[in-house]
Parts: structure tokens; sequence; C-alpha cells
């Protein structure tokens, strides 16, 4: 049996820059365990699997799977498949058109807005299916600051300091005082078990307001060994799960508020990713919208 295959870069207007993705078409008759190892084979940060909608109303039902575990949800698997689905279905590339692509995901049901362009990378934006919540206590900033090869006094800025937020999948949020520090940042293994335990504890969101464009807002790093992912370019679930962070340490009013953040440029693959969320009355956030562009890289066919 073969399997149509492509790869995306998501999060970014130009190839080789952004998260690259994985998208396994007519994925039905594959077996879990199958998926996990084509993942693994293909080593990106998420593979998607692309298989039919349970619910008529649905375009597709995706399976999102790192090289290591299988996850409910994630922002750059969104974008990346809803780009691509729409860019299918669309045919001709040549006119301006706008498309709505509905994800089964495991987390249920993601409405993903797609702009087509011509000349232009396609764009997409998603609301968050489940809105930021705290997630448990983040480790002391000793702890953290021995696992990231810090130091504890570049721990936290301004009344930012460590927390735990989960959008659907739990991260550990670290505030890093400048970006001389976040670019330090490394994994230290001999601390990181202790620090954070299992893979999903284990998903750690780095973050400093230093940035390298006047446009963004936030720069940040993400490390998940414990998932299969050393170091990911961009974190879409991370950045919507961001929001709650960012909402309770800022004290925001009540409106609608974007944050550009920028991440993957210590890696070489630069991405940004668009954030919008509203804040109701009293502080409560009410909707979280992520947006990115994605490029099409490659297809081929997988042997199965």
């Amino acid at each position: 049996m073969q399997l149509k295959f492509y790869t995306l870069d998501v999060f970014t207007e130009t190839r080789f820059g952004g998260n690259p993705l994985g998208v396994v078409m007519n994925a039905d008759a594959l077996p879990a365990g199958l998926m996990q190892d084509i993942a693994r084979e293909l080593n990106l940060s998420e593979t998607v699997f692309v298989q039919k909608a349970q619910n008529p109303a649905a375009s597709a039902r995706v399976r999102i799977f790192t090289p290591a575990i299988e996850l409910p949800f994630a922002g750059h698997p969104t974008i990346g498949t809803g780009i691509l689905l729409a860019q299918l279905r669309a045919g001709d590339l040549a006119a301006n058109q706008e498309a709505l692509v509905v994800l089964e995901e495991a987390i249920g049901a993601v409405r993903v807005g797609v702009r087509l362009r011509p000349g232009k990378a396609p764009h997409a934006e998603f609301d968050a299916p489940k809105l930021p919540e705290p997630a448990g206590e983040a480790p002391g900033s000793e702890r953290l600051a021995a696992a990231l090869g810090l130091s504890p006094s570049e721990i936290g800025f301004a009344n930012h300091r460590p927390t735990q937020w989960s959008a659907g999948v739990p991260f550990t949020f670290v505030p890093v005082a400048s970006m001389a520090a976040i670019a330090r940042a490394e994994i230290v293994s001999t601390h990181w078990a202790s620090a954070f335990g299992g893979s999903r504890a284990g998903m750690v969101y780095l973050y400093t307001r230093e940035t390298v464009h006047t446009t963004s807002s936030f720069h940040a790093r993400m490390f998940a060994p414990g998932a299969g992912i050393v170091e990911d370019p961009a974190t879409g679930g991370a950045a919507a799960a961001f929001a709650g962070v960012v909402n309770e340490f800022d004290q925001l009013p009540a409106g609608t508020h974007k944050r550009y953040i920028e991440q993957g440029f210590e890696m070489g693959r630069p991405s940004l990713i668009a954030l919008s969320f509203e804040v109701a009355a009293r502080g409560k956030l009410e909707t979280v919208r992520i947006g990115g562009s994605a490029v099409r890289i490659s297809e081929g066919e997988i042997e199965i």
C-alpha cells in the first residue's frame, strides 16, 4: 500500500523557515502503532494522519504524533493541515479564495479559516478549542535554572514568574530575563527529570520580552525531550496557552489584544505566530486565536 504525504513549513512565509510538518493522507487503515512508527521515521516535531471525518459537517479527522507520543491538539499541525486541505480542495490557486476547514482532533472540532492569495504564502487562523487554564505548580526557579543551564537570577522578569498552563496540552512557562540568557538555555539532562518528571510536564516554553524584531512582543523557545522534541521551531499549542500567562501577569483591560511571538531563531528556522485574544470584564479570557502562514515543501509516497 502506498500513502501520499506532504511536508510543509508552518508559521513562516518562506521556505526552510518555520516548523516542518508531515501530513500523511488517507490514513484510515493505519493502526496507531504504525502511525507512531511513521512519525518517528519522519522525525519532525509533528506528523498528521488524515482520515475520513466522522461528522459529515467536518472536513477530516486528524491524529497528531510527535516522534514519541500522540497529542490531542497542536497548533502548527492545525495551521499546516488546514492550509494543505484548502489548497487541495481549491484546485485553481490563481484566484483569491477563502476556505473553512473543520478538523476533528482528539480535543474536539477545530475550525480553521484559510486565506489563499496568488503569489503569497497561504495564511490560516483558528480559535483555540479549549481556553487556557492553570495546570499545576511550576518547579522553583533554582530547579528550573539547573535544568536549563541558567542562573536563578535569570528566571523571571517584572512580575512574571514560572507557571504551568494548558489549552489542551500542558506547558511549563518560564520567563527569562534577557535575549542573552534565553540564547544560552539548553537541556541539562542530569537535572531535567528531577525538575519536570514525565513527558507532558516536560514541555517547557521559555519567553522573554526582548526580541529580534521590533514588531514582535515576545521571543520564545520550547524544549520537550520527553515527547521526542529536543527543540521546537514554533509551538502554536503553547502560544494558545500563553494567552493565559499574558492575561494573568500583564493585567490587560477588557477588549481584543494581539501579540506576535517569534520563535526558532536559535535553530536557524525563524517563525512568527500571531496570538489574538479577547478579554472580558474582570479579566476573563473569552476567546483565543492562533494565526500563521505555511508553505508547501515536498510531496511523495510512503510504502506501507
